[in-house]
């Protein structure tokens, strides 16, 4: 074991107080707010074994994004975050980069009216991210999800007064994306990036301020309130499980509709036949789950990491403009099975916003179809790492299958 470990591509911080941290990040910049918040999080008595850091790790809220926290005995509702089951989906269809129509704006818009994105608040008005008349196909998958709901708005009531139905097969805003990618070989995939929209965030919420409100005497000796927990056995933990899984399999579906949408609506501008599907991964990295490690049954935190089991398919994403990846998990113990799940930021938005200017956006997705305004600044490349040097940080962790380059992107 010892000699595996001197070969190993992890480094090892030590942490006074608190369990060790396995950072998989090198020659990849670890801002020190983030050490410090990694810190805080290992100092957690029930953290088992170590924290599991991924090469996109940035600061969050509570515990930082690209971590994988494993837990005996509790749950940290703000570790999973607010996004429950954000996560991506991929497929590869049997279409070729000389299929796709010279000027790819019609194709844009036909996915941009098929898939409600962005976000309008208006009073008494509708969310134009959300829908007018929800399809049959979301009513569908809708009733599906609706008992296991009904069962949590009973308990918390609160909830049912969410955008929850109308939000079923609905993009979003901020980084989420719905893109047309092609690979090495020139075959065209169609990829996405969404999560449990108004309802998952309503429901973490919820639960981050209950678990504070439950831990009121005991807030000021925690490293940060935002590491508020649920305590196995009590009530709030069940419903807190019960809830987030909920969320997780709301998320599942929602990717699955609008990936339903992104094919119907391209069928439109495309009129040669084509088979989807050909090659598909759907999978979270905003999530809680229990799993086996290391010989015993503990709860899998992944706060921007997807599981990378040996043989399971993945998907990182780089930064519109540049690549992203299909993978293939190498089912790295030491790491919990895991491993990234993008880039990773290295500024905040208000930040890049600042820096940067449409001209520069403009120049960074000059072979992109996509939206080139002051509103997408945020997302501009030059905001992320590097993710050539966060794929090779990782290279114990999955094996890359695919190369995908975008040359559609839609922003919410």
């Amino acid at each position: 074991m010892k000699e595996q470990e001197t070969k190993s591509t992890w480094q090892l911080l030590e942490v006074a107080n608190g369990k060790p941290i396995k950072l998989w990040t090198e020659g990849v910049p670890v801002e020190n707010e983030a050490r410090t918040q990694l810190m805080n999080t290992a100092k957690m008595p029930f953290i088992f074994k170590h924290l599991a850091v991924m090469p996109d790790v940035h600061l969050g809220k509570g515990s930082t994004i690209g971590s994988v926290i494993p837990t005996v005995g509790a749950i940290i509702p703000a570790a999973v975050g607010v996004d429950i089951g954000c996560g991506m989906i991929a497929a590869r269809t049997s279409l070729t980069a000389s299929d796709l129509p010279d000027n790819l704006a019609g194709l844009r818009s036909a996915i941009e009216k098929a898939v409600p994105h962005g976000r309008t608040v208006t009073r008494g008005g509708r969310d134009k991210g959300s829908w007018q008349d929800v399809p049959q196909q979301a009513d569908n998958a809708w009733g599906a999800l609706a008992p296991r709901f009904k069962a949590i708005t009973d308990k918390y009531p609160k909830l049912s007064k969410t955008n929850n139905r109308q939000h079923l097969g609905t993009l979003g805003g901020g980084n989420h994306f719905v893109e047309v990618c092609l690979d090495e070989a020139n075959r065209v995939w169609f990829m996405l990036h969404s999560g449990s929209r108004g309802v998952g965030n309503a429901i973490g919420n919820l639960f981050i301020h209950m678990a504070q409100d439950d831990m009121r005497q005991h807030i000021a000796n925690l490293p940060d309130r935002d590491l508020a927990y649920f305590e196995e056995g009590s009530e709030h933990f069940d419903d807190y499980v019960e809830a987030v899984g909920w969320a997780q399999d709301f998320a599942r579906q929602n990717r699955e509709l609008m990936m339903q949408a992104v094919i119907k609506a391209t069928r439109q501008v495309i009129t040669k036949p084509f088979e989807v599907a050909l090659e598909a991964v759907n999978c979270h990295h905003n999530y809680v789950q229990k799993e086996r490690h290391f010989g015993e049954d503990v709860l899998i935190t992944r706060k921007g990491a997807v599981s990378a089991k040996k043989g399971e398919l993945g998907i990182i994403p780089g930064s519109m403009g540049a690549k992203s990846f299909i993978v293939r998990g190498l089912g790295n113990e030491e790491a919990f099975s895991s491993c990234s799940h993008g880039a990773g930021r290295t500024m905040s938005r208000t930040q890049a916003k600042k820096q940067f200017t449409v001209e520069d956006q403009i120049r960074a997705t000059a072979h992109v179809e996509c939206r080139k305004d002051a509103d997408v600044i945020d997302e501009i490349p030059m905001a992320y790492k590097d993710i050539d040097q966060v794929m090779h940080a990782q290279r114990e962790l999955v094996e890359v299958l695919h190369t995908l380059r975008q040359v559609v992107c839609v922003k919410g």
